[in-house]
């Protein structure tokens, strides 16, 4: 080597300009192989770039049918040509003696003539194209499944049906899926042509919306793929009905199933449903509407399914589809996932590099599922190995380049949707030629200046041929002993003599050399050294005192200690453990010094074992030790529960043990319940120690059925018992001593495959017969024999050959033997005889009302046991259906079990019920039919035809006629009338007339001429209200004169502001004493005049007693008795007299005990629009409500607003049984302790105020003050319960209408501070908004006779809505109490004023509605009056 340096060097310089020629053309080529550029090889220098060698085409997925041709596309681009061969399933296929499969000049694959068979399948597989280029490497496609559709099956086939016309129509047609999309239709044996009505669904079903008539006819589905001619499917009718107009059950005909697409392919969710009217389908996607109309990929097809075409990653969710008819919409839901196939996000790139380097390929994939990676080189799987490895996930990094790496590498991805390839060039360069120079010389004294387990560090001195050494680099070599690879490690700067060599195996020999390189190139390398690491003896020793044991039945303890020769810090620890008769360990993870194992088997033997870690790696496993968990109570029954009757008063109980996983330790004994089948609570227990496995019951009664179950018992308690098994002990002790006799008689009776055979026991009743034997063969009896029960008459035996001889034995057995046996024979029936042996119908059927819409059905089924236990495959049907209306369909379901639970019923409605058995071909007959009417729900629809007209000749009486709501689901008990001006009002600033029964029409009066109002009605059952109607407008006629007598109060106009006084200021202003006490004397002065008149009218009124009123009173006690209300528009009222006094003080009349006297200041405005505003009471506790019940039904229905001037009858409203709660009082209650008040509007908002009568006072309240608004007196009427005794009078005093003045009542106004409201914690009437819809009235003359309850009269219940605090005007209702909430019974008062021509009428009927000795007490009453009025006077 000497010799050829020397010989270089006299060269001189055109060696050196040539060394630089040829660094620089090297270069120049890597960037051209970056570029991809062509490969030329330059035979001066080596120099190579990378060759373009990649594929055009590459096979997809394909779909065949037997007998056709198939093309498997590929291509591939290279310099020179590459060579094709194709792999099916991973081996080559020679295709130069293959008839069928030939290579195409591009490379691509022709099969002629597809093979595909039940048992041959030589074609279907999974196909790859390989090109090779000779000296450059093999590259491989990505493969390419192709499936063969096979034969043409049908897995269910059309069937009729029937489809009301406008509705939607499924007929299905289901084949193997391969053959799905080869489906066609034919409608009357003419093909079917598809449009936006008539659409196939990707299963091959056929959906036609919109059904017309044309649309009948016979369908068939037809398949004409498969290699062969088409094959038809059974031909099924579609029949058109017409439109019954009568709403049928929504439901699905085809709901949408949750289904995986790949991206881009196009889905099609099916959704179709029935009902009528037609019903409308909307789609949502994760519960938010999808819009069909404006998305070019969302598609509606007939039906309403809905089709997506190229899915993404964002169009998976779930889907709801939902379907609406009338007020009905069901819903279905289906998950689609989207898959996506593996996608490169970093391929691999190509590399040039030197042999002993170490490279890495990347690869980065992603996809939907995560796909795995494999690496392949000139088309062979790369193995990883210790130079071979996957880093980062899917990196390949080859250590030790040597010269046969160089070739092609791919990174194949693949997931369940597909795969893909992606490749890359390695190029091992030759070494630079040294150029003109000197080279250094080889490093000197390499040697190991430290050696450990799994690293080396070398270090040497400078060649002597460059003792300084400050330029050069150096390069380590070395290599495992027995192996070519050689790898290389550099130093990190010029001058560093040392390096150090990682990742080293222990105890294992590697070769090491080191060369020098400067500007010229690399020099000579030194000597080969020699080293062996150092072997691995600083592993963990094995962990001491391991310890195990049981903590619960399915938990054990492990620990364990540091071990003694750790050598280094112990990372964590690897507990192994293994269940005993098994070989596969498993391993946990620890980091402490003990693991408790949880969800083991109960009392079953492990066997631990721990292995400590250091950084290092494993240490020594310590010794196994075993340990069993817990026993525990057994978690299964014993088995095959037995009896046999010995005698009269014994039985025999025989059982098996539990199945050994479920016993959980030893079974330490059995416990035995029995019980008599007539007293199933009283239940005796016998236990049985130890492995017994039968036990004599003895001391039973004779001819009793006894109930039997048994129990397994450990240590640690009893665990589940079996079910109930009966056995029947004998009438009377028989005789054992001897064989049974031949049985009576034998019959049999021949089917297809089964011959049922019955027999009756033997004459002599007296021995004992424990069982049959039943024998049975073709021609000899002793082929088979079965052994039945003492108690069975009948057998059937199965599983014969049809048109067969057999003979049959009878022989009845006991302990003793067998007895005399009976013979028959019978040949089975051929294949072509249908069986006609129907099954027992079940008996007993039931049907339990459970809610509205739910019914469980129950039954017996007798050809069961007596434990009723279904055994076999035998099925029940249930049907029901309800005769309303009279064309109603039978509704089915199947079901295992002898109960059903039928759901989706109507409510309030009759079904009937009935159920079959069936078992194979065999069914029986339908059972007897059980009735069930299901409970009552809510008004589901508001009443219909709401129409709203004037009375003639009553242009301010307007009459609301309605037909009661579709859906009343329960006996309609009454309706609600809400009417307003505004339509856009708050419902509960609506006025409510309440209407008792199921009357279909009302009158509603005294409304105000040339105004438009709007009405509701709402509809109520026992279980409460329904929804309300559309609002309908009616505009009353104009007036055409006087509005009627006494209807309106006189129109003020609108700067009117009510008079002021010092105690009664809406802003507590004081005036003058002297104006004060001069408006005091007029008002009483007015006030003693009008009282003088009203004794002069009651005087004159009790001289006319009319024979009509005598009736009348008749009338009431009648209607007292029946507890029945029927009041009477035309009912006489006395006169309603108008006091205009404007602050009127009265003190109490009656003399009651409260200390504390409670009185009203009724200030009555002249018009409606002068009202001063008022707060709202302040009391927060009760939330203050409005919008009572408003009225009470007359036989005319006839109601009025707040300010009529008659009373209605009173009427007791309803609460449907519900606990009482308060009774407020719609009363103004005031004090006179706070000199200031305010303005509290409030009348009641129906019209109505109850008089609370006070057993203390014998006078009714005449004045705006009930005695029942007195503090004790209220509380006592908050707590009256609707069950009270009522006094004696209330049947006389029914029809006499107890009014309180209109103006001191109905339409009274209270002056009340917040503070006494809150602070007597009494219920306050509050303001409310007023509408133009009704005016004042004149107040009554309040009747003599105390208002009485009366419990039985029927009753409306109360409506709740809140109170709305803000300033109000006009004219003002009030609520009675909380609405909405439930309360006992409280008796009204109910306002119905008469008609303005009436009123002279009244007049002088009120004349005879009183007698003298109520004459005298009104007298009474009015001169108390005058006393007080005298006082006020004075004062």
């Amino acid at each position: 080597m000497a010799a050829g340096r020397g010989a270089r060097r006299p060269r001189g310089a055109a060696s050196v300009w040539l060394c630089c020629l040829l660094l620089l053309l090297l270069l120049l080529g890597r960037p051209a192989a970056a570029g991809g550029g062509p490969a030329p090889q330059s035979p001066g220098a080596g120099v190579r770039t990378f060759t373009p060698f990649h594929f055009l085409v590459e096979p997809v997925d394909t779909l065949s049918v037997r007998g056709s041709s198939v093309i498997l596309n590929c291509s591939a681009y290279s310099e020179p040509l590459p060579k094709i061969e194709w792999k099916k399933d991973g081996t080559f296929l020679n295709l130069v003696s293959d008839d069928r499969r030939q290579l195409l000049p591009d490379g691509s694959l022709f099969i002629s003539n597809v093979v595909h068979s039940k048992h041959n399948k030589p074609d279907e597989g999974y196909y790859q194209c390989v090109a090779t280029v000779e000296s450059l490497g093999t590259i491989v496609s990505r493969t390419a499944k192709l499936t063969v559709a096979g034969l043409p099956r049908f897995i269910s086939q059309p069937e009729p049906s029937s489809a009301y016309a406008g509705n939607s129509a499924v007929l299905n047609c289901e084949v193997n899926a391969d053959l799905a999309p080869f489906v066609r239709w034919e409608q009357d044996r003419q093909p079917l042509l598809l449009d936006d009505r008539v659409a196939k669904l990707p299963s091959g079903a056929l959906v036609i919306s919109n059904v017309t008539e044309a649309d009948g006819g016979l369908y068939r589905c037809v398949v004409d793929g498969g290699g062969g001619p088409p094959k038809f499917s059974d031909e099924a009718e579609l029949k058109v009905l017409a439109d019954p107009e009568v709403p049928s059950d929504l439901v699905f005909l085809k709901q949408p199933p949750s289904l995986v697409r790949a991206v881009g392919q196009s889905v099609v969710l099916p959704c179709v449903a029935s009902g009528l009217p037609a019903p409308t389908i909307r789609w949502l996607k994760n519960e938010e509407a999808l819009d069909t109309d404006s998305s070019e990929r969302l598609v509606l097809l007939a039906g309403g399914s809905l089709e997506i075409s190229e899915v993404t990653q964002d169009d998976a969710g779930t889907y709801s589809c939902v379907a609406g008819s009338g007020n009905e919409t069901i819903e279905a839901q289906a998950e689609l996932t989207v898959q996506a196939p593996p996608e490169f996000l970093k391929r691999p790139a190509s590399l040039y590099a030197h042999e002993s380097m170490d490279i890495v390929f990347e690869c980065e994939v992603t996809g939907k599922p995560a796909p795995t990676v494999k690496w392949v080189k000139n088309g062979d799987v790369v193995i990883p190995s210790d130079y071979f490895k996957i880093v980062k996930e899917h990196n390949l990094q080859v250590l030790g380049l040597v010269k046969s790496d160089e070739g092609f590498y791919q990174c194949i991805a693949e997931n369940d949707v597909g795969n893909a390839q992606a490749g890359a060039q390695l190029v091992i360069l030759e070494h630079a030629p040294a150029t003109t120079g000197p080279l250094p010389s080889a490093p000197r004294d390499v040697v190991a200046s430290l050696v450990s387990t799994r690293f080396i560090k070398l270090t040497w001195r400078t060649p002597a041929s460059d003792p300084q050494g400050d330029s050069l680099t150096y390069s380590v070599f070395y290599t495992k002993e027995g192996t070519a690879r050689e790898r290389v490690e550099n130093t990190s700067r010029p001058g560093e003599m040392q390096v150090t060599i990682q990742n080293l195996m222990p105890a294992t020999v590697y070769i090491f050399r080191v060369t020098a390189q400067n500007r010229h190139g690399s020099g000579e390398s030194s000597a080969p050294l020699r080293v062996e690491t150092q072997p691995e003896v600083q592993l963990p020793g094995p962990a001491p005192n391991i310890r195990a044991y049981a903590t619960s039945p399915t938990s054990i303890t492990v620990t364990w200690e540091t071990p003694l020769s750790g050598n280094g810090e112990i990372q964590n620890y690897k507990l192994y453990y293994l269940e005993k008769g098994t070989d596969k360990e498993q391993d946990i993870d620890v980091s402490s010094h003990s693991y408790t194992l949880n969800g083991l088997k109960k009392h079953t033997e492990y066997t631990f074992r721990v292995v400590a870690y250091n950084k290092h790696g494993p240490g020594v496993s310590t010794q196994d030790v075993t340990v069993r968990t817990l026993s525990d109570v057994p978690s299964a029954a014993p088995q095959n529960l037995s009896l046999e009757v010995r005698n009269s008063k014994s039985i025999v109980v025989h059982w098996q043990p539990p199945p050994p996983a479920t016993q959980n330790g030893l079974i330490s004994g059995y416990k035995i319940r029995y019980r008599k089948a007539s007293r199933k609570s009283d239940v005796t227990e016998t236990l049985v120690v130890g492995t017994q496995l039968s036990q004599l019951i003895e001391g039973l009664d004779r001819g009793t059925e006894y109930n039997f179950r048994v129990a397994a018992l450990t240590i640690n308690g009893t665990g589940p018992a079996t079910d109930w098994l009966s056995a029947e002990t004998f009438e009377s002790d028989l005789d054992e001593t001897r064989v049974p006799e031949v049985p009576s008689s034998l019959h049999v009776r021949p089917l297809v495959t089964s011959i049922v055979v019955s027999w009756t026991p033997p004459e002599n009743q007296n021995i004992v017969v424990r069982g049959y034997a039943i024998g049975y063969g073709i021609g000899s009896p002793h082929a088979q024999t079965i052994k039945v029960d003492y108690k069975q008459r009948y057998y059937t035996i199965e599983n014969l050959d049809p048109s067969s001889h057999y003979v049959i034995t009878l022989k009845a057995f006991n302990h003793v033997g067998e007895g005399i046996p009976l013979y028959e024979s019978a040949v089975t029936r051929p294949h072509t005889v249908p069986d006609p042996t129907p099954m027992m119908p079940p008996v007993g059927v039931q049907a339990s009302i459970l809610s509205h819409d739910t019914v469980r059905v129950t039954w017996a089924d007798n050809s069961l046991p007596k434990h009723q236990k279904i055994t076999d495959s035998r099925y029940y049907t249930v049907r029901w259906k309800t005769n309303i209306p009279a064309n109603t369909k039978y509704k089915n379901a199947n079901a295992t079990t002898l109960s059903y639970l039928v759901t989706g019923l109507k409510p309030n409605t009759l079904y009937e019920f009935s159920v079959m058995v069936t078992k194979g071909r065999r069914s029986s007959t339908w059972s007897m039919t059980a009735h069930g009417t299901t409970f009552e729900l809510v008004p589901t629809s508001p009443p219909k035809d709401v129409t709203v007209v004037s009375k003639e000749g009553k242009p301010r009486t307007i009459i609301v006629n309605w037909q009661p709501p579709s859906e009343a689901n329960g006996k309609i008990t009454g309706y609600i009338i809400y009417y307003s001006t505004d339509v856009n009002a708050e419902i509960h600033d609506w006025v409510i007339e309440p209407v008792v029964g199921n009357r279909l029409t009302h009158q509603i009066q005294e409304l105000t001429l040339d105004t438009p109002y709007y009405f509701k009605i709402q509809a109520r059952n026992s279980k409460g209200m329904g929804p309300m109607s559309e609002a309908v407008q009616f505009r009353t006629p104009k007036a055409s004169g006087s509005a009627g007598k006494g209807s309106r109060l006189p129109d003020l106009g609108s700067d009117y502001k009510p008079p002021v006084s010092g105690s009664n200021s809406p802003h507590g202003s004081p005036t003058s004493p002297l104006d004060s006490s001069v408006l005091l004397v007029l008002i009483v002065s007015v006030g003693v005049v009008t009282i003088v008149a009203v004794v002069v009218v009651a005087v004159f009124c009790t001289r006319r007693t009319t024979s009509h009123q005598k009736k009348k009173r008749a009338a009431c006690k009648s209607v007292n008795g029946s507890h029945k209300y029927k009041g009477n528009a035309k009912d006489v009222k006395p006169p309603d007299l108008w006091i205009h006094h404007e602050r009127l003080e009265l003190k109490p009349i009656a003399k009651s005990p409260d200390p504390n006297p409670i009185m009203t200041d009724t200030p009555i405005p002249r018009h409606s629009q002068d009202t001063t505003p008022a707060g709202t009471s302040s009391d927060g506790s009760t939330h203050q409500r409005r919008n009572s019940y408003r009225g009470h039904e007359s036989e005319d229905s006839m109601s009025t607003l707040a300010g009529r001037r008659s009373m209605r009858p009173k009427m007791m409203m309803p609460f449907d049984s519900q606990p009482p709660q308060p009774v407020i009082s719609a009363h103004p209650i005031h004090s006179l302790d706070n000199p200031h008040h305010h303005f509290h509007s409030s009348s009641l908002a129906s019209a109505a105020r109850s008089h609370l009568h006070h057993p203390g006072s014998p006078w009714p309240v005449a004045t705006s003050m009930s005695l029942s608004d007195r503090a004790n007196s209220t509380e006592s009427v908050r707590n009256t319960p609707s069950t009270d005794t009522m006094p004696a009078s209330s049947s006389q005093t029914c029809c006499a209408d107890h009014q309180d003045p209109e103006g001191a009542t109905s339409s009274s106004y209270l002056a009340s501070s917040q503070e006494e409201d809150s602070g007597q914690g009494l219920p306050t009437a509050h303001v409310r908004p007023s509408h133009p819809l009704k005016s004042f009235a004149v107040p009554a003359v309040p009747p003599p006779g105390p208002p009485t309850y009366d419990p039985a009269l029927p009753s409306t219940p109360l409506l709740s809505q809140q109170a709305l605090n803000h300033h109000l005007h006009a004219v003002k209702t009030a609520s009675i109490g909380t609405l909405g909430r439930s309360r006992p019974p409280m008796p009204v008062v109910v306002p119905s004023a008469p008609e303005v021509q009436e009123t002279t009428r009244m007049l002088e009927d009120s004349e005879s509605s009183y007698e003298p000795d109520e004459l005298t007490k009104e007298m009474a009453h009015l001169e108390g009056l005058m006393k007080d009025l005298n006082a006020i006077t004075t004062a």
